[in-house]
This record gives C-alpha cells, sequence and structure tokens, in this order.
C-alpha cells in the first residue's frame, strides 16, 4: 500500500504505449497528521500530472484491506482517488484496484461505471482478493478462504460486475419530459445470477459507461488467478518472462484470442535510464512481451526521470510510438467499445472483450 509506483508500457504489437502510476492507499509509518502526503489532495494530482507529463495511459491505484505495518498509519480508498484525479489529469486511464472478496460485486459495479463516466471513458478495474484471518475481522462475516475459494469467488463477482455493466443498454436513458420517464424500462435487464457465492438480480442503478467495460487489470502469476485473468482481463500483469505463454496459453483455452490480451512485465526503474531502456528491449524484442511494467521509487520526481530521459530513449529505439490514441482506455489498449451481453445475446467470458 505504501509508496507510488510507475508504470510505462509499450505494446508493440498493438502500437500503442501505456504509462500506469500506483498512487500508495498509505503513507508511510509514523507519517500521519497534518502533514501526511498522503492525505493531502496535492499530492495526488501532482503525481498523476507529472505521469501525464510522460505520455502516460494508464495510472494503477493500489489498495487492500490489509493494515499497514503501523496501525495508525492511513488507508486512504483506491476508487475515490481515481476519482479525485479524474476531472483534472486528461487521457491518462486510471485503474483503481478494487478487493472483491468481502465486497457485494453490486457496489463495485456502481463505482467503476461512475469513474467511467467522470473520466470520459478512461476507467480500469484492478480485481483483488482479500487473504487473511485479520482482515477477514475486520468485516466479521466470514472467515479467511484459501487461495483456490478466494479466485472461485473472484471470477463470480468479476461476472456480475461485468452482466451488471451491461444491465443498461446504451440508449436506455431517454429524458422524455412529455411523459415524465427518465429511462426506457425496456432497456433495462435483470441479470438474475445465481452463483456459488452470489445471487444478484439487478438491474444496475447506473447507465452504461463510455467504454461499456471499463478495462479489467488481473495478476497472471499465481495458479489459482491464471483461469481468472485468462477468462476477463483485458490486461495482465506478470513477474517473469516465462509467465507469458503460460498467461496466453490460458487466454486461448479460455475461448478468446491471446493477441486481445496485453502481457506486461515488471520491472525495476530504479537504474540508469540506459540500463532501463535495454531491460525493456530484452522484454519486448527478446522475450516477445506485449510491454512492460516500470516500478521506480516511491517519490513522484521519479517521473521527471522517466518523463527526460527514459521515454526520449524509448521513442528513439523504437519501444514506443508518439501517442495517437483515442480517448478512451480501450482505444489506447487497441481495443474495441464493448458488446452489450443483452443486445448481441453472448455471455461468455470469452466474450466480454
Amino acid at each position: 500500500m505504501a509508496g507510488v509506483r510507475v508504470v510505462f508500457a509499450a505494446v508493440m504489437r498493438r502500437q500503442t504505449s501505456f504509462l500506469a502510476i500506483e498512487a500508495a492507499g498509505a503513507g508511510p509509518p509514523g507519517s500521519t497528521g497534518p502533514a501526511d502526503p498522503w492525505l493531502d489532495p496535492a499530492h495526488h494530482l501532482r503525481v498523476a500530472a507529472a505521469a501525464a507529463r510522460t505520455g502516460a495511459d494508464l495510472l494503477l491505484f493500489p489498495d487492500s484491506f490489509g493494515a499497514p505495518d503501523d496501525p495508525s498509519a492511513p488507508a486512504l480508498d483506491a476508487v475515490a482517488v481515481a476519482a479525485r484525479v479524474a476531472p483534472v489529469v486528461p487521457r491518462i486511464g486510471l485503474a483503481p484496484t478494487v478487493t472483491v472478496t468481502h465486497t457485494e460485486p453490486f457496489h463495485v459495479s456502481k463505482a467503476i461505471a461512475t469513474l467511467d463516466l467522470v473520466s470520459g471513458g478512461r476507467a480500469g478495474w484492478q480485481p483483488a482478493v482479500s487473504r487473511t484471518a485479520r482482515e477477514a475481522a475486520l468485516f466479521g462475516r466470514k472467515p479467511a478462504a484459501a487461495a483456490p475459494e478466494l479466485w472461485r469467488e473472484a471470477a463470480e463477482a468479476i461476472e456480475v460486475v461485468v452482466r451488471l455493466w451491461d444491465s443498461w443498454e446504451d440508449d436506455a436513458v431517454i429524458r422524455d419530459a412529455a411523459t415524465g420517464r427518465y429511462v426506457d424500462r425496456d432497456k433495462l435487464h435483470y441479470i438474475d445470477f445465481v452463483g456459488e457465492f452470489f445471487s444478484v438480480k439487478g438491474p444496475a442503478i447506473t447507465p452504461r459507461s463510455p467504454q461499456g467495460h471499463p478495462l479489467i487489470v488481473l495478476r497472471g502469476d499465481e495458479p489459482e488467478a491464471l483461469p481468472v485473468a485468462a477468462a476477463w482481463a483485458d490486461v495482465v500483469r506478470v513477474a517473469t518472462t516465462d509467465a507469458r505463454e503460460r498467461v496466453r496459453a490460458a487466454v486461448a483455452a479460455a475461448g478468446r484470442d491471446p493477441d486481445a490480451v496485453a502481457v506486461l512485465l515488471d520491472i525495476r526503474a530504479d537504474r540508469a535510464p540506459e540500463v532501463l531502456v535495454d531491460a525493456v528491449g530484452a522484454a519486448v524484442r527478446d522475450a516477445s512481451m506485449d510491454g512492460v511494467t516500470l516500478i521506480p521509487g516511491p517519490d513522484a520526481a521519479a517521473l521527471d526521470v522517466v518523463a527526460d530521459e527514459v521515454v526520449p530513449r524509448l521513442l528513439a529505439a523504437g519501444l514506443r510510438e508518439p501517442d495517437s490514441a483515442g480517448p478512451t482506455l480501450r482505444d489506447r489498449f487497441g481495443l474495441p467499445r464493448a458488446d452489450n451481453y443483452f443486445t448481441s445475446g453472448d455471455f461468455t467470458a470469452g466474450a466480454v472483450s
């Protein structure tokens, strides 16, 4: 939760570049008080503006239910921070982490759809799970579970969220003053989902957002998480180059096109610019990764190094294309606007991207 992570991703196959900032949900131990930068809205705006100067495409906002080492340290809500940034910093995609364990998917659906609306179609979502007894005790609803159960629940939660995003057709809002109707009720749909963990009737109470489905970002390192990422993710983050082929094979097994899912490799950015450019080249060219995730230190000043030294070298080396993407986050990742299940008649995991 502590620190700020910067993510740059150069996706060669789509000739598209991505940059994400993971704005911390909590300050370092002992940093509480009026001077704590994590409690200052200007801090988050500075980080996002610095990322925008690099040509960033995606800001990742981490979050969890895990208490920081210092129980008195603040923990901020990632969706709320992203919503604060959205109207002020243009073009960058905004992907907060929302933990699905102990969280109702109806609430998640509303929060991320709202973020997509207020950002003009730049929202993403990083689903995560909550593993510990300490976190479970914060809610008191159920005990901690093992990874297989957590990820089965996560898969259900993601499906419910996506169905809720589709429960309003694009033209459901009619604003008919003559009849006093705001929506055409024939274009609102009950999702009637019944699964192992959730029973949700719907529909949502938020209109369908600009992207239809905000971008879904999942990690693909954990064996239990990989099938979920394969079925639902638009972007998969991995820690090692050998994970790419596992992800692509899993995506194909789920009935989806592997080329429609970007696989990004985490790379630490606390090294000389020349070394960093070489590392990006090795990942993208030699290891055939779709992109990279650069993770520098917690200081927003590190973004200036990325903007002034790293990005120009990446452009010169052909490892990043000049920014020419459309206005939405799905545009930036080369993805079409999502079809609506209720109008297309196809709701499988492979049909949602």
